[in-house]
């Protein structure tokens, strides 16, 4: 399933290698406050490490783009990372320059260097080969490693340019990402369900098309659903929602009548809430109830699934072979409003044994993995992509994987 040339390919002993992760991780008053992306790096770092490679890792965090913002400095991802692997990882205030190429210098076999954030230099996100160039010649690097599939849907320089000027190959953790989704979206174990929350329609355009010729369920929830509810003329008050998406969903709708063909109604293939819960105001506390979904107070909002819409999900998990899952289905940020989540990852997690389960990044994972702390229990496989699971999960290709050498 995967047609790139891996760090197993090469000859990387004794090397300096370029290691590119997503180490994108949220932080808490400075404080990393959840370190799966992170972990989930480390087999590519120990496999490295085992070759006696010297190692230059570069990753971004957060959004400062193109200028210096020194609470997103990758310092403390560095020190994290040393606490990690039990070992010193040494940390430099650049990306480029002397200051780069002195520190490279003394860099020993076993050895890692962590960067400062990339996107510190507005030449990462403008994917500009000069930076590349000087990234690629400054690191003194041998071959340039991507691992960071969070950010392999970007073309970026440390993405794609890069690969203009280092024989670049994939780490263990984006080949498990790309084999692992392709896998479940070519080869999926029957019958499939959907289920796709988050804010916008917009940025599920693609794989909820493509979900309609794969699954015999699409659950819609989240701010998304208000978009739905809003295109069949119910009120949903002052909810979140998108006003220009009628042209897609028409479009949804018109191939899933066209799969179904007059048999299975379009209302029980593309699921969306029929009860939910609604309050006055987003604010910690604000008095919620749960309300059929054609009476939603017209001055309130929509925060969560109701119960029955809840369990409807529920019930078409339960002959569920494959799920996947990609957005949260409430504003789960408070706990008031995570219950039609949390409900749904229990049920998921009842199915781990008999059913492939992929849950797809960003908010999704993030809730799930602070689930499954609380709860001890397994979940299937949680990738560490957002945009880019969704990316493949629809078909599409991921610029920082084609740029990698061919097997």
């Amino acid at each position: 399933m995967f047609s790139k040339k891996t760090l197993r390919d090469v000859p990387l002993a004794g090397k300096r290698i370029l290691l590119r992760v997503d180490y994108n991780v949220p932080l808490d008053h400075g404080r990393i406050d959840d370190d799966y992306r992170m972990v989930r790096s480390l087999p590519t770092l120990q496999y490295l490490l085992a070759q006696r490679c010297s190692i230059v890792i570069c990753a971004h965090l957060g959004r400062p783009a193109g200028k210096v913002v020194p609470e997103l400095s990758l310092e403390p991802i560095a020190a994290h990372l040393g606490n990690l692997l039990n070992q010193p990882v040494g940390f430099i205030p650049a990306t480029v320059g002397d200051r780069v190429s002195q520190a490279v210098k003394r860099l020993q076999s076993g050895q890692i260097l962590m960067l400062e954030n990339l996107r510190f230099d507005p030449g990462e996100e403008a994917n500009d080969a000069d930076f590349a160039r000087r990234l690629a010649h400054d690191t003194g690097a041998a071959y340039f490693v991507q691992d960071g599939f969070g950010e392999a849907h970007r073309a970026h320089a440390s993405t794609v340019a890069i690969t203009e000027y280092l024989p670049s190959v994939a780490g263990l953790l984006l080949e498990t990402e790309v084999t692992t989704i392709t896998t479940v979206m070519e080869r999926p174990k029957q019958p499939l369900v959907a289920i796709l929350g988050g804010a916008k329609v917009s940025d599920k355009i693609k794989v909820i098309e493509h979900f309609i010729d794969l699954a015999e369920h699409i659950v819609i929830g989240g701010a998304m659903a208000n978009t739905f509810l809003a295109y069949k003329g119910v009120n949903i008050g002052k909810s979140i929602h998108e006003t220009d998406e009628t042209e897609v969903i028409d479009r949804i709708y018109a191939k899933a009548t066209k799969k179904l063909a007059g048999g299975q109604p379009v209302d029980e293939f593309i699921l969306l809430p029929t009860d939910v819960v609604v309050a006055p105001s987003l604010n910690v506390g604000a008095r919620a109830a749960m309300v059929d979904v054609q009476a939603v107070p017209a001055d309130e909002y929509i925060l969560d699934l109701g119960s029955e819409s809840t369990e409807r999900i529920v019930a078409a998990l339960k002959d569920a072979g494959t799920a996947v899952w990609s957005g949260t289905l409430g504003m789960t940020e408070q706990a008031a409003y995570a219950h039609a989540s949390a409900r749904v990852a229990d049920a998921l997690a009842d199915k781990s044994d008999t059913a492939q389960i992929v849950v797809g990044g960003g908010d999704t994972a993030d809730f799930v993995l602070h689930w499954r702390k609380e709860h001890r229990r397994e979940l299937g496989y949680i990738s560490t992509g957002g945009s880019a699971s969704l990316q493949l999960m629809s078909g599409m290709t991921l610029p920082g994987v084609e740029a990698l050498l061919d097997k």
